[in-house]
């Protein structure tokens, strides 16, 4: 038995080497640049690190960080303060946090899946194939290669899954345990405040005899859980936690009203049509946007229409994830071993808050379902496995052929052409036309950047490495009555959408569009994206 077990060690081992290479092989450089969330939580990291204050200066906020009127849970930026102590302000460090989290999330699938199938003589292989299929995903690899968020909520949730299943059995202080890490989800990613409170209640009603006989731990979780919820609180309940709800929900679509009215005009009015009340449109609505984030074009073949989350020739998962998906979920409900009811209750309660949202599928907002695609394809193969008889070394083999060749392509197109296809879609540029700037920039007076590609200033106060009491005393800042944030300028940069027709006597020097040059601009250098795409322009009047 001990042989058996350093195997599966050994094999673990692998499987986790493996996965910190495909999550940190060329971090830094692929993606090819920074989006603005991704320079939002470097600086924001950065600035936590020098004075313990956001950016606006807010001192060690716990319910939220303010960023392009957006209000997020801070637990990234406060992880990020390390790397970027270690490494410097730039991309690896920017980064490292999602990778690193994203290895553990790998890890811990494999002990997560043991628990859940704990009856099986099968157990291992389940756990192992879990934890193998979720370090290959196209899926979890894309998100962890970004700084984003819900790839460390993913792992707050797996873990407090796998912590909550070990207390039922015999690690009971673990209760407390998961109370934290299902608390920290919260504090890390919008979905996660709607999911982890939802699986949480279901847990403790599927295993509520065990709670009760474990009466003093789960009231010490209890406990630890409010307190932990206390400082943020209050802001769940504001009007500032649900803007950015409010901005991309079906819910605030009026077209949809617009619609139901037609309709009834359409039928003279009668009142007997319960179908066109606006409630059932909705309802119906929501169902549609839920059912996109498991069309099988979505998942299988084209992936996420965002090239920030999919190579947009590969699903979120491999093709032949499908048959051993389907051959997975059968034989679960067949055969029901372990806690096998938690894989599609975590799977359908994960996309629940995405649904609301206009655009779906969108493989961020539900990577909270991961790893229960992973542990069905995982349940799936070794079962097919089992079953066959006849040809079975044939079968395995042109499975594993089948496995190979989907990796191989996903990889070369993410290695080889990812960045050079989709370097716009990454903000590529900024970074170029900064270094330039610093450059020139002691001989102007001024410096005016278009605001035409997003969010200039954070990237000018990320790759400048711009002290943050400096940035707080000069910042120009405007606030709409809606609660969105605009900086229009800090030191001597000033950031506008329309540069060249501001009058200035001053020495300025332009960073702008190519097609919003001035005519009697002066051209001084250009930028490049990877496809050879001019993306900026600097020039003088």
């Amino acid at each position: 038995m001990i042989f058996k077990e350093k195997k599966y060690i050994l094999f673990l081992v692998v499987i986790v080497l493996l996965a910190f290479f495909l999550r940190f092989y060329k971090l830094g450089q692929n993606p090819p640049s920074l989006t603005w969330d991704e320079a939002a939580w470097g600086y924001n990291a950065y600035s936590l690190g020098i004075d313990g204050r956001d950016e606006f200066g807010r001192f060690l906020p716990l319910n939220y960080l303010e960023s392009f009127g957006d209000f997020k849970p801070p637990v990234y930026a406060y992880l990020d303060i390390v790397p970027i102590k270690l490494f410097g302000l730039n991309e690896f460090a920017v980064r490292f946090p999602s990778a690193f989290f994203g290895v553990l999330t790998v890890l811990i699938a494999y002990f997560l899946t043991k628990r859940i199938f704990w009856n099986s003589k099968s157990k291992d292989e389940y756990a192992l194939f879990s934890s193998l299929f979720l370090a290959i995903s196209p899926w979890h690899i894309m998100l962890s290669r970004g700084a984003f968020e819900a790839n460390v909520a993913t792992f707050f949730l797996v873990g407090g899954i796998w912590l909550f299943v070990a207390a039922m059995q015999e690690r009971k202080w673990y209760i407390v345990i998961s109370s934290i890490f299902f608390t920290l989800s919260i504090y890390t990613f919008n979905t996660a405040r709607i999911v982890a409170p939802i699986l949480v209640l279901l847990l403790a009603i599927l295993f509520r005899r065990r709670l009760m006989e474990n009466k003093k731990e789960t009231l010490v979780a209890i406990i630890v859980g409010i307190l932990l919820l206390l400082p943020t609180l209050g802001f769940l309940f504001s009007s500032q936690a649900s803007l950015r709800f409010k901005e991309v929900n079906i819910f605030s679509d009026i077209d949809i009203v617009k619609r139901v009215n037609q309709e009834i005009e359409n039928d003279k009015n009668v009142s007997w049509p319960i179908i066109h009340n606006r409630r059932i449109a909705y309802a119906v609505e929501y169902l549609r946007h839920y059912f996109d984030n498991l069309s099988p074009s979505f998942l299988f073949i084209k992936g996420d229409g965002n090239p920030k989350f999919s190579t947009q020739d590969i699903g979120q998962l491999y093709l032949w994830d499908l048959p051993l998906i389907v051959i997975g979920a059968l034989f679960l409900f067949k055969r029901k071993e372990g806690f096998w009811w938690i894989i599609p209750i975590w799977l359908l309660i994960g996309i629940i808050p995405a649904a609301t949202a206009r655009e779906t599928p969108h493989a961020l907002r539900i990577e909270t379902t991961l790893p229960t695609f992973q542990i069905m394809t995982a349940y799936g193969l070794v079962l097919l496995i089992n079953y066959i008889n006849k040809y079975k070394r044939l079968i395995i083999g042109c499975l594993w052929i089948l496995l190979f060749l989907n990796i191989v392509y996903f990889l070369h197109g993410y290695i080889g052409h990812y960045p050079r296809e989709f370097s716009g879609e990454w903000q590529y540029g900024y970074k170029q036309s900064i270094e330039y700037v610093e450059s020139v920039q002691d001989n102007y007076d001024q410096i005016r950047i278009t605001a035409a590609m997003g969010r200039p200033y954070i990237y000018y106060a990320f790759y400048t490495k711009t002290d943050p009491k400096l940035l707080r005393k000069s910042v120009v800042v405007k606030r709409d009555p809606f609660g969105f944030v605009t900086i229009t300028g800090f030191l001597k940069y000033r950031f506008d959408d329309n540069l060249s027709s501001i009058k200035s006597t001053t020495k300025v020097l332009y960073i702008d569009s190519p097609s919003r040059v001035h005519p009697k601009g002066d051209i001084l250098k250009r930028f490049y994206l990877l496809n050879g795409e001019e993306i900026l322009t600097a020039y003088r009047l």
